[in-house]
């Protein structure tokens, strides 16, 4: 295996965008000698950290390396801020179309990453679990798969937010209005997941697979339970599941293995 850290011009950042990168071998280890997932080459999965998080999450705190080694895949781990990856107007301020475009680009241009969607897979957790979502669905051309953790699915309850917010837990009220924009309208908005998967299948483009999961002590449940119904309601192609567990890496881990292995079975490439 091998890591490396690269800084890379982003035209949607107007400055440099950065990430760690996991590469499997090229030549297959002996003690991996009839890894199925050797029969094939690397797909890409791209993980996105939580608020207030950066590049070292995933890399630091997960199995990533062994994510990348067990099952043959490069493994990318860019910082994202803290704007839950959404585009806003402002020059700078596209960190949707950095993973989405930029991102993809530089990975397909300079390691030969990122071939087709069935071998370019998004996941995150928390703030990245709805990073993973939206902009997975925002580039349904792009990402064939998308494993959702823990997801920080606030876009339903942001309308009841007021400025007169006492003692907010995360953020105050100017934060989600700079994220979200207008707070009434942003669960309408192409910021919710539901309308951006609609419009998708409106359109006669495939949605991406979906793998999601969320602890029964995780204060983010109900949003997750939310948007599991809408895609049962849809007839989605996608898995949920829950258990015990709260917000943190003691569930994020086993159930970052559990969505990846689901992708890799029903996310067919070449």
């Amino acid at each position: 295996m091998s890591t490396h850290f690269v800084r890379f011009r982003s035209k949607a950042l107007s400055m440099n965008g950065e990430f760690y990168i996991h590469l499997p071998e090229k030549e297959l280890p002996p003690f991996l000698a009839g890894n199925p997932y050797y029969d094939r080459r690397p797909k890409t999965v791209i993980l996105l950290h939580g608020y207030s998080g950066d590049c070292t999450d995933w890399l630091y705190s997960s199995n990533a390396l062994d994510f990348s080694m067990k099952y043959n895949l490069a493994i990318v781990m860019p910082s994202g801020g803290i704007d839950f990856y959404l585009d806003k107007k402002a020059t700078g301020h596209h960190w949707c179309e950095f993973i989405g475009e930029d991102l993809v680009r530089y990975l397909r241009d300079t390691f030969g990453l990122c071939r087709n969607k069935e071998d370019t897979l998004i996941g995150g957790l928390s703030m990245g679990g709805f990073g993973a979502l939206h902009t997975g669905l925002m580039y349904p051309e792009t990402f064939g798969g998308i494993m959702a953790l823990s997801s920080a699915l606030i876009v339903y309850g942001l309308k009841d937010m007021s400025p007169n917010m006492k003692d907010p837990v995360m953020a105050n009220y100017e934060y989600y209005v700079n994220a979200f924009g207008d707070l009434k309208k942003a669960e309408k908005s192409d910021h919710n997941p539901e309308v951006l998967y609609k419009r998708n299948k409106r359109k006669g483009i495939a949605n991406p697979k979906i793998y999601m999961a969320c602890g029964t002590e995780d204060f983010l449940l109900e949003p997750n339970h939310k948007l599991r119904d809408f895609f049962k309601k849809q007839k989605a192609e996608f898995f949920y599941e829950e258990g015990p567990g709260i917000h943190n890496w003691d569930f994020w881990t086993p159930h970052a293995y559990k969505g990846i292995e689901y992708l890799l079975t029903n996310v067919k490439g070449e």
